[in-house]
């Protein structure tokens, strides 16, 4: 009897165990309150946080989770963040990108050398800007 209880009990375990590796398809939502706007804005919160990615200063509790799961979200296009997580992502990296090449640069060297990110935003960019042709029967 009891070791019917004791294998019981394990299955429940090992369910239990399953269902939370399982459940982990997903980043961590825990640091989805930063406001990436504020960060943008802020050479002082920018710089920590790329210091943070390229392994040259310290690195705050969210700053970890993002150096953690870099190299996987940029791998995947994000596949694993939340909503939150992956506007925030496009935000930071189009605006590194256009406008900090000196932050960008080196971050893209350590998490995306193959810079497929920035290939597949220049290509999106491309796309987002369609010109009509002028309809020269119309006047």
């Amino acid at each position: 009897m009891l070791k019917l209880v004791l294998l019981s009990s394990l299955l429940i375990f090992m369910g239990h165990a399953k269902a939370g590796v399982t459940e982990k398809s997903q980043y961590t939502t825990k640091y989805d309150n930063v406001d990436i706007n504020e960060v943008v804005h802020n050479e002082r919160l920018l710089k920590n946080y790329v210091y943070c990615l390229l392994e040259k200063g310290p690195c705050t509790p969210d700053g970890l989770e993002l150096k953690k799961n870099m190299p996987d979200a940029i791998e995947t296009d994000c596949s694993k963040c939340s909503e939150k997580q992956r506007e925030g992502s496009e935000i930071m990296m189009r605006y590194l990108i256009d406008n900090k090449p000196e932050y960008w640069n080196p971050l893209q060297e350590k998490y995306d050398p193959t810079g497929s990110y920035k290939q597949r935003y220049l290509d999106a960019k491309k796309a987002d800007v369609t010109i009509q042709p002028v309809d020269k029967g119309r006047k």
